[in-house]
């Protein structure tokens, strides 16, 4: 039985960079949808924010796999901080105000990962890590705004934990890397249950 191929339907380089460095190879294809548009269409409609997670996750991998054969991956995740949910700030006054309203509290990511074969769905998750932020001075969020610039405008609550965001939070609950973006050990033991990794 041949072993099939691996696609990531994301543009993320930070789950390119998981992926590659848990030895597994896999193309990189950026899915062709409108995610801000369908994000509004979800939150007008009220959708928990964890299902907006799922479904942006499942439509691009199957936006993928109806053009291509294999596995295709899409991920996505959400920021939600009670009902509200948090996507990557615009510019650096936008970051800042993310910071200043999880600082001191408690807020949840919703991670989701989905793969798509033959444009059907074939195995999904969901990861929940809960970080808690500690009280944030003004001068700290402004230092730390300077230190680390525009590659906190890549990730929905402004911050990178594998680098200075660790920082921020006085608590962490869930896997490390469900937090940067892909639920990885769940996902390599499906893919040793399909014959891509050895047992």
């Amino acid at each position: 039985m041949s072993v099939p191929r691996i696609i990531l339907a994301s543009g993320s380089a930070s789950r390119r960079a998981l992926l590659a460095n848990s030895g597994l190879v896999a193309e990189a294809v950026k899915p062709l949808i409108d995610e801000d548009g369908l994000r509004q269409g979800f939150r007008a409609c009220d959708m928990p924010i964890r299902e907006q997670a799922m479904q942006l996750a499942e439509l691009k991998a199957l936006k993928v796999s109806a053009d291509r054969g294999g596995l295709v991956i899409g991920g996505d995740q959400m920021l939600a901080l009670g009902e509200r949910a948090f996507d990557k700030p615009d510019n650096m006054d936008v970051a800042r105000g993310h910071l200043e309203a999880l600082s001191g509290k408690t807020h949840r990511l919703e991670t989701a990962i989905a793969i798509a074969e033959n444009g059907q769905i074939v195995w999904r998750h969901l990861a929940r890590p809960s970080l808690t932020m500690r009280e944030l001075s003004p001068d700290f969020i402004s230092d730390y705004l300077a230190v680390n610039g525009t590659r906190l405008l890549e990730t929905v609550g402004a911050y990178q934990l594998e680098s200075m965001g660790i920082q921020l939070f006085s608590s962490i609950e869930g896997d490390y890397f469900s937090i940067l973006g892909l639920p990885l050990l769940p996902l390599l033991d499906y893919l040793r249950l399909r014959g891509v990794l050895s047992q």
